[in-house]
C-alpha cells in the first residue's frame, strides 16, 4: 500500500539522516557543554523538578487519537480493525474536494518520460499535516498498480524500509484485511509498528484503496517498535489519457491521502518530507515496473495480490444500505427545489403581502439568490 514511508519517507531516508545529523551532534555538544556550565542557580533540585514537569513533551502513544475537527467523526468512529461504507464515503469525497478542509499548497510538481508526480499540503489546527499527491505512470493499468501497491510479499523489493509484515485477519467476502508492519527509522527513532486496516472499493474500474490504523487487541503493544495510532492513507486509482496525446487511455492516476502522527514533531516531519520527497518517490516507478515485468513472466499473485481483487462493487451496493451514493444531497429545504418553482411562489409572495417596490425587490432578490444556490447543489 502506498503510505507515508512510501511516498513520504524522508525523514527515514539515508540522505535526511546525513541533513540532520549535524544538526543532532550540535544539539547533544551545546546540552553537554551547557550542563557542565551551568550556573549555581540551575543546579537546584526544585527549578529542575519544576523544568522536568512543565516542558512539552511529545504525544504518548494511546489509542485515543485526535482527529480534525473539519473531518467527519463517523470515519474514526471504527477503530477496531473494519473499514466501512463511511471510510469510503470518507475517501470519495477527499478525491472530490468536498471534505471541506483547508485549502491544499502545492510543494511539487516533477515528472520524467514514464510517470509524474504532484504533491500538496495542508495543515489543520488539531492534527498532524496532511499530504496529498497526484502520480501518473506511463503504460500501466489500474489493476496492475492496485496489486502492487497491495501486495507485501513484493513490496520489498523495492520499500527498503518495511522490516516486518504480517496478515492478522482477512475476510474473503469483502476483501478487508488487518495487517501489521514494521517500518525501519534512523538511528535516533525507534522502528514503529502499524496495526493497519484496509479495503478496496470498485467502482467500474475506478478503485478506492482504504488503509487507516485500528485497534487490535490480541497483538499486544510495545515499548518498541513504537505503535503508531493515529495512521490514514488511502488514494484513488484509475486509468487516464497518455500524456503521449495519442487519445488512449493507458496512462493510471493515483491520488493518495495521507496523515499520521509518529510521535515526532511535526515541523521536523515536514522538514524531512520536503528534503527527500523526489528521492523517495523515484523509488516507486522501478518497482512497479519489475512487478509488470514479474507478472508478464508468470509470476503468480501473493495471497495479498489475491486480496486485493476482492473489491467491494461501488455504488449500488453502498446506495442499498445507505440509501443514497456519496455526493448525493439529503433532502432539506431550499435543496432541489426547480427553479421556477422558487420564483413562482415569490411572485406569488410579492402580490400578496405588500405592493411596495421595496418588498417586492427584497424578495425577488432573495428569490433568485436561492434559485442560484439551488442549481449549484
Amino acid at each position: 500500500m502506498m503510505e507515508l514511508s512510501s511516498f513520504f519517507p524522508t525523514f527515514c531516508s539515508p540522505d535526511l539522516v546525513l541533513f540532520i545529523a549535524p544538526l543532532w551532534i550540535a544539539v547533544v555538544v551545546g546540552v553537554l557543554v551547557g550542563w557542565v556550565w551551568r550556573p549555581s542557580w540551575a543546579r537546584d533540585d526544585k527549578l529542575f523538578t519544576f523544568f522536568n514537569n512543565n516542558l512539552p513533551r511529545p504525544a504518548a502513544t494511546t489509542t485515543t487519537t485526535t482527529v480534525p475537527s473539519f473531518e467527519s467523526r463517523q470515519v474514526y468512529k471504527e477503530k477496531s480493525g473494519f473499514v466501512t461504507g463511511d471510510d469510503f464515503r470518507h475517501l470519495w469525497n477527499l478525491v472530490e474536494v468536498k471534505d471541506g478542509g483547508p485549502a491544499w499548497i502545492q510543494m511539487m510538481d516533477r515528472s520524467t518520460p514514464t510517470f509524474s508526480y504532484q504533491a500538496w499540503r495542508r495543515d489543520p489546527h488539531d492534527g498532524p499535516p496532511q499530504y496529498r499527491s497526484r502520480t501518473v505512470f506511463e503504460d500501466a493499468t489500474p489493476e496492475m498498480v492496485r496489486d502492487f501497491f497491495w501486495d507485501d510479499d513484493f513490496r520489498s523489493n523495492w520499500d527498503d524500509m518495511l522490516l516486518f509484515s504480517s496478515t492478522l485477519e482477512a475476510c474473503k467476502d469483502t476483501g478487508t484485511m488487518v495487517v501489521q508492519w514494521v517500518r525501519k527509522f534512523p538511528f535516533f527513532c525507534s522502528d514503529r509498528e502499524y496495526i493497519i486496516g484496509r479495503r478496496i472499493w470498485d467502482a467500474g474500474r475506478v478503485f478506492y484503496c482504504v488503509t487507516k490504523g485500528v485497534q487490535y487487541p490480541s497483538v499486544p503493544r510495545q515499548s518498541k517498535p513504537r505503535r503508531v495510532d493515529l495512521y490514514y492513507s488511502s488514494w484513488c486509482i484509475r486509468a487516464v489519457e497518455s500524456k503521449r496525446g495519442d487519445g488512449e487511455m493507458t496512462s493510471c492516476e493515483v491520488l493518495l491521502f495521507h496523515h499520521e502522527d509518529m510521535g515526532i514533531p511535526w515541523e521536523i516531519a515536514k522538514l524531512g518530507v520536503r528534503q527527500g520527497m523526489w528521492g523517495a518517490v523515484k523509488k516507486i516507478e522501478p518497482g512497479l515496473r519489475a512487478y509488470q515485468r514479474a507478472k508478464a513472466a508468470g509470476a503468480g499473485l501473493s495471497p495479498s495480490a489475491i486480496m486485493a481483487q476482492i473489491n467491494t462493487e461501488e455504488f449500488m451496493n453502498e446506495r442499498d444500505s445507505t440509501g443514497e451514493v456519496p455526493g448525493d444531497e439529503k433532502p432539506s429545504s431550499g435543496k432541489n427545489i426547480p427553479k421556477m418553482l422558487v420564483v413562482g411562489g415569490a411572485i406569488a409572495l410579492a402580490c400578496t403581502l405588500d405592493k411596495g417596490l421595496l418588498t417586492k425587490a427584497v424578495i425577488f432578490g432573495v428569490a433568485r439568490r436561492f434559485a442560484r444556490m439551488g442549481k449549484r447543489m
